[in-house]
This record gives structure tokens, C-alpha cells and sequence, in this order.
């Protein structure tokens, strides 16, 4: 996984009217999970959004007070008509210690169903999985190149190595659908049989 480095500062008081004192001055109050404490802190908005806007997953290498953390996005909290960051739930790296997250998924190949006129459908943009954090890879690749028009990737159809994929096997990730132009196709072909057919 990529790896980036993002400056805490302690929160001096806990509650909703430092909270709200921080979101005025441009940063999000945050709370690190996971080690021997809790630790409340608050960080960057504008830092923290690039890499929430980001289709990657990070590991983030956290600077609070002059001590450092390894660490994973557990969960974000959003303003819900302004979609603003309101709060975000750190949670620690510790050597051998599984960790959750999302990984993108990166689809490879070209294929045979878009070829003859169907329409890729990607559903699913990040998968969650569980794992050592040194065996997450970038991305999961699925290749599609086999794929033709009415078929369907699940997440079950995914190998992995070394982590566990935590979101419903039955998921559909990738699917190929008839496009009108498909559809058509089909309808010119059937025709020119019962054409032939009749001739005959």
C-alpha cells in the first residue's frame, strides 16, 4: 500500500465546542484507535481531503506532537448536506496485527462482450479486505478480457493471497450489458434468418 505522511496536533479539550472551534480554523478533529490509549488530535482539512478524494488506499504515517504512528483510516464522518469532513477514526498499525480497509479495484484487458458492442459496469470501486498491512497489495486487478456481454464478476471470483476479502462474496464488482446497439444486432440477425427460412 502507499504510504503518507500527515502532521496531528493534541486537542487541548474534547467536545462539541472545540470541535466546532477546529473546523472554523480548517482542520478535523480525529481520534487514534488501536494502542495502548486513545488519542485525540486534529489534523489538516485541505491535507486530509486530497487523499480522500485519492481512488488509492494509504497507510498513514502520523506526526502527532513529535511521536510517530503508523496508521489506517477506520472511518470518516461526513456533514450531511455539505459533505464535509466532520470527523475521522484513525486506527493503529501494530506489527502482526491485522488491520481492515479498502483497497481499489483496477480492472485490466479488453473485453470480447465492450468488443461486440456491450457496456462495461463497473459497481464496485473498493473492496474491503483484512490483513498484515505488508502483505496489501495497491490495487486488486481483475481481468476482463474473457468477460462477454450478460456476464458478471463477483468478488467470490477474486483470488487472493495472504488477506481475506470482507465484503459479501456475492457481490457483483464488474458486469457487461447489452447496449441498444447489441440489442439491435441481435434483432437484424434473428430476422435474416427467418428471411433465409422462408426462402428456402
Amino acid at each position: 500500500m502507499n504510504s503518507v505522511s500527515m502532521s496531528g496536533s493534541l486537542r487541548e479539550n474534547v467536545g462539541k465546542k472545540d470541535a466546532k472551534k477546529l473546523r472554523r480554523q480548517g482542520r478535523i478533529p480525529a481520534v487514534l484507535y488501536g494502542g495502548p490509549e486513545q488519542i485525540h488530535f486534529s489534523i489538516d482539512e485541505k491535507a486530509f481531503e486530497k487523499t480522500l478524494k485519492s481512488p488509492e488506499s494509504f497507510i498513514f504515517n502520523l506526526d502527532i506532537d513529535g511521536k510517530s504512528y503508523r496508521s489506517v483510516v477506520y472511518d470518516v464522518q461526513f456533514h450531511p448536506v455539505t459533505d464535509r469532513v466532520l470527523h475521522v477514526d484513525f486506527r493503529e498499525v501494530l506489527d502482526g496485527k491485522p488491520v481492515k480497509v479498502k483497497i481499489p479495484i483496477r480492472i485490466n484487458g479488453s473485453s470480447i462482450g465492450v468488443m461486440q458492442g456491450g457496456i462495461l459496469y463497473v459497481k464496485t470501486r473498493k473492496l474491503y479486505v483484512e490483513g498484515l498491512v505488508e502483505n496489501m497489495p495497491d490495487y486488486l486487478d481483475i481481468d476482463i478480457t474473457k468477460m462477454k456481454i450478460g456476464d458478471s464478476y463477483q468478488v467470490k471470483d477474486i483470488e487472493t493471497k495472504d488477506m481475506k476479502i470482507l465484503t459479501n462474496p456475492s457481490t457483483s464488482v464488474v458486469s457487461i450489458q447489452t447496449s441498444r446497439t447489441a440489442t439491435v444486432v441481435a434483432v437484424d440477425d434473428e430476422e435474416e434468418e427467418e428471411e433465409t427460412a422462408s426462402e428456402e
